[in-house]
């Protein structure tokens, strides 16, 4: 009879709850130091509610001020302010969104609006554990791109993740398992970003006039990529761009190139912009420099730069190498072609190469050459491969700067001809290592005709941002696709209920028809300059039996003039007709999915209902 008395009682909490007057409920939480409030009073709703909010964040400052290790050396106009507005500051840095989870008690509404904000200590534990994680996600991702010689990649994370490290209550106590060592975060990671600056090497590979060729290695193998400024000989440039090893820069004429000052890019202070959370912890604390980022390049004497000019030039050439694909025999007359179009090219005298293309082909030429300021890199190594009736020729490298938006890319361009030997379509190529994941892949089934056609489509597809194309989108797109689109909302706790979430992250997603997806597209291609995507480290895996259907991840890094993300990419497409690929599923998500490699089929179109993203 008691346990049914209990029973009955614990169903009534709830009723009783309820049944509490908002006073009453204020009365309690103000009595329970387990509680932090703050209150607001205002003529309007909205004004009272910011007040609560900036009085709980006071208070919180407050609570954890004793038990938090702050450095105020490292705070902006840290010898200006107390300790107390300082570590307000901080706190309010998680207003952005990870406060969200504080609770409002309204009193009263507007014109006598009073309102009270309150938040558990065991919340706010919360809070505080889901940024040591968040930094550690950043971690790890700079180590892998690291050994994929990413180098952005990972100067861009580890200099973020120290950024949030400093925000911690103890920054100090976070640690990092090396090869069975604890190594504090607060020491480690400015080692691994000097490490990283020391073993970056560029040489000048070739000077004519004002452009000067570079050659830029990590630890002796060509950079995937790299973002860096120059001294143009009045201030530092816009950021350039370094792929596969080669970059090309514009110096002011005249400028000596005995000394040539550059400044390898690590803050990403611009790309901030997209995470207010992180730009805020960048407001408060100082900047951390780091001298090994600036460095001078001796010009090389004459023997010197020929030496460098002939790694730039293998360099390039094995741009153009694509292993296990067939090569065209005797392509004497596609090769007479292709110089004739850089020709025109570096005259300027477009038109006069327009025959040796279709409509469609002239059309993507036009789109290329309005892309950006075009300049070719080094000495083009053509070489050409069968697709069925067509040739490829790869590639012609090129730099393409955005001087409006200060920004260049190196990308390089392959061209395909149709039977009738004429261009019908140009592509921006997969960077080396995400070609040699396709080309050198071992796999039953796989014929060299089929690495070649996965290559192809992936480049075209993301040439088609580039180039502003939403005809071919959209006919690529399966009318019933399932499209996702999202971002990365919160960490989320390991449970079997939501193991589905990679490494604990949570993925608020929408799901897209085709039409709202291609609409959205064409909304970003009218509001940007320029659309530059970025394909590596690629997982490719059949799907089914027989039907050449797969399932394609890969590294995405998506940059436009008003935007810029990273994450995985991954899509279903259909390649039985080459001349019509067709995507079934397109999903992105902020990391890799392990289970890429693991058996699946075409049922597996949960990957469209789990993950959420970006173009």
């Amino acid at each position: 009879m008691r346990k049914l008395f209990g029973t009955f009682c614990l169903m009534l909490l709830p009723l009783w709850a309820a049944a509490q007057t908002p006073l009453e409920q204020l009365a309690k939480i103000q009595a329970d130091e387990n509680y932090i409030w703050g209150e607001g009073r205002n003529t309007t709703d909205s004004k009272a509610n910011q007040g609560a909010l900036n009085d709980l964040i006071s208070k919180i400052s407050v609570t954890v001020q004793s038990e938090t290790n702050l450095d105020m050396q490292q705070i902006n106009d840290g010898d200006k302010i107390d300790s107390k507005t300082a570590m307000e500051a901080v706190v309010r840095t998680y207003s952005a969104g990870s406060l969200n989870n504080t609770k409002s008690l309204w009193i009263s509404h507007e014109p006598e609006a009073y309102v009270v904000r309150y938040i558990h200590k065991s919340e706010l534990e919360k809070v505080f554990q889901e940024r040591e994680d968040r930094i550690l996600s950043y971690v790890y991702t700079a180590q892998n791109a690291e050994r994929e010689a990413r180098i952005d990649d990972a100067l861009r994370n580890y200099y973020w993740a120290l950024c949030l490290l400093k925000s911690l209550q103890h920054p100090n106590a976070v640690k990092i398992d090396q090869d069975g060592i604890k190594q504090t975060l607060t020491v480690w990671i400015p080692e691994q970003i000097n490490h990283i600056l020391g073993n970056i090497k560029t040489e000048i590979a070739k000077v004519e006039e004002n452009v000067v060729d570079l050659l830029i290695t990590y630890k002796g193998k060509p950079v995937t990529s790299l973002d860096f400024r120059f001294m143009d000989g009045m201030n530092y440039s816009f950021v350039n761009s370094a792929k596969d090893g080669l970059s090309q820069i514009d110096l002011h004429p005249g400028t000596p190139t005995e000394k040539l000052q550059l400044k390898y890019e690590y803050e990403f202070a611009g790309q901030m912009r997209q995470d207010r959370e992180l730009e805020m912890v960048a407001e408060v604390f100082n900047p951390t420099p780091f001298p090994k980022a600036t460095v001078v390049i001796n010009g090389p004497k004459k023997k010197e730069m020929k030496a460098t000019q002939e790694k730039f030039e293998e360099t390039v050439k094995a741009m153009s190498v694509a292993e296990h694909a067939t090569a065209v025999q005797q392509p004497e007359d596609y090769a007479q072609i292709i110089n004739n179009i850089l020709g025109a090219i570096k005259s300027k005298s477009y038109g006069t190469v327009q025959d040796y293309f279709t409509e469609g082909g002239y059309d993507m030429f036009t789109r290329l050459i309005n892309y950006g300021t075009a300049s070719i890199l080094g000495t083009p190594n053509l070489n050409f491969y069968q697709l069925g009736e067509r040739v490829i020729c790869r590639s012609v490298p090129m730099k393409f700067a955005f001087k409006n938006n200060n920004r260049s890319f190196v990308e390089d361009v392959t061209f395909t001809f149709g039977a009738d030997r004429k261009i019908e379509s140009i592509a921006f190529g997969l960077d080396k290592a995400a070609r040699d994941d396709i080309f050198n892949r071992e796999a039953a089934g796989w014929t060299d005709s089929i690495r070649m056609v996965i290559a192809t489509f992936l480049e075209n597809y993301k040439t088609a941002f580039a180039l502003k194309r939403a005809d071919y989108i959209k006919s690529i797109f399966d009318d019933d696709a399932i499209i996702i689109v999202g971002h990365v909302i919160k960490k989320a706790q390991k449970s079997a209920e939501n193991s589905k979430y990679l490494d604990n992250e949570m993925v608020k997603h929408t799901r897209l028809s085709k039409q709202e997806y291609i609409k959205n597209v064409e909304r970003s291609f009218k509001s940007n300059q320029f659309i530059n995507i970025r394909f590596t480290d690629n997982d490719v895996k059949k799907m089914g039996v027989g039907a050449d259907t797969y399932g394609i991840q890969i590294h995405q890094d998506y940059y436009s003039s008003s935007y810029s993300d990273t994450g995985y990419l991954f899509l279903m497409v259909d390649l039985n007709d080459i001349d019509q690929p067709c995507i079934k599923v397109r999903t992105w998500q902020p990391k890799r999915d392990p289970n890429i490699n693991s058996t699946f089929d075409k049922s597996d179109r949960y990957y469209g209902l789990i993950y959420g993203g970006n173009f």
